[in-house]
């Protein structure tokens, strides 16, 4: 804000789905919805869609998470229902693919969208009302995404239109990065980047300010096998640093047993304190094994970004 200074202008920060949803609130009647309409979380989606299963084919022993999943994959590819390409398909798919259109029209029907419907809406409004676009256009001078090697096909649709006039958009992202394939993330929306915006600029961001060299040496080998769309040299200037050490486990429980383990050793040869280790973990469901190992060892511990797993108790 203080780089806005005196300007009237106020910065959105959002989600796509949030960003999203504010059209679609703004432009409920030219999508054909009603002020006020609901937002289906997950478990009511599901529930609608197994009613309609049953309806189409009692007994089906198909998931209603598959269909699930499916309705919602070809939701963010933009595929509408009518319009699925069942050759190759599994039977489960081909039964999703029969759903498609009664699950659109039930949601219609209740004056509902689901979470897929929060981009998808917004994008097929933008496609085809060249008044509406030009509206959000004027509305949003600059467009910044971060994580954008994590963007699917329709919020890569959804930033092309709104940042399509201007060209004033800065996209961050790491090819090298992208782990969401199986929920639609595309990074070679990175290369379609410069063919819609031909003006675009590249600054690779390579010197990194917490690793050590070693960390960056086995960084830069292991991504060197993926394919790479914006090639990148990653480099610090902290020193090589220690050699990095891999331990297998047979489990998750052998696994915090070793790290617990390895603490009091530590902290006892090289007269350390409790407070000079760290845990990261990749998921909070994690910490309740390691809150258990620590609690049996006398091991003092503070968890970050979550709620320990003894409060619930």
């Amino acid at each position: 804000t203080d780089l806005l200074g005196r300007s009237k202008s106020k910065p959105w920060i959002s989600t796509f789905h949030t960003l999203g949803l504010r059209i679609m609130r703004a432009e409920c009647a030219l999508l054909g919805y009603r002020p006020g309409f609901s937002i289906l979380d997950s478990g009511d989606c599901a529930n609608l869609l197994a009613d309609l299963m049953r309806r189409d084919q009692p007994g089906s022993d198909v998931a209603v998470g598959e269909v699930q999943n499916a309705i919602s994959a070809w939701k963010f590819a933009l595929v509408p229902p009518g319009k699925v390409d069942t050759q190759g398909l599994s039977p489960a798919q081909k039964f999703a693919a029969r759903c498609y259109a009664p699950y659109c029209e039930a949601l219609s029907a209740f004056n509902a969208v689901d979470f897929d419907d929060l981009i998808i809406a917004p994008v097929r409004l933008l496609q085809t009302d060249e008044d509406a676009l030009a509206r959000w256009r004027e509305r949003i001078d600059f467009l910044l995404v971060d994580e954008y090697q994590d963007t699917n096909l329709s919020q890569y649709e959804l930033v092309r239109l709104l940042a399509g006039g201007h060209q004033r958009l800065t996209v961050v992202g790491d090819d090298d990065q992208s782990i969401y394939a199986w929920r639609g993330a595309r990074p070679e929306n990175m290369v379609q980047l410069s063919q819609d915006f031909p003006a675009l600029k590249v600054v690779k961001l390579e010197q990194n300010y917490r690793c050590s060299g070693i960390i960056l040496k086995a960084a830069n080998q292991l991504i060197a096998n993926n394919p790479h769309i914006y090639p990148k040299t990653l480099w610090c200037d902290h020193g090589f640093g220690d050699k990095i050490r891999v331990v297998a486990r047979a489990s998750e429980h052998d696994e915090t047993e070793w790290v617990a383990n390895d603490i009091l050793h530590r902290r006892l040869v090289h007269s350390l304190r409790f407070g000079d280790f760290a845990v990261l973990m990749r998921s909070n469901f994690q910490a309740r094994l390691f809150e258990h190992a620590f609690r049996e060892r006398g091991i003092p511990y503070v968890l970050s970004g979550g709620r320990s797993f003894f409060d619930y108790t």
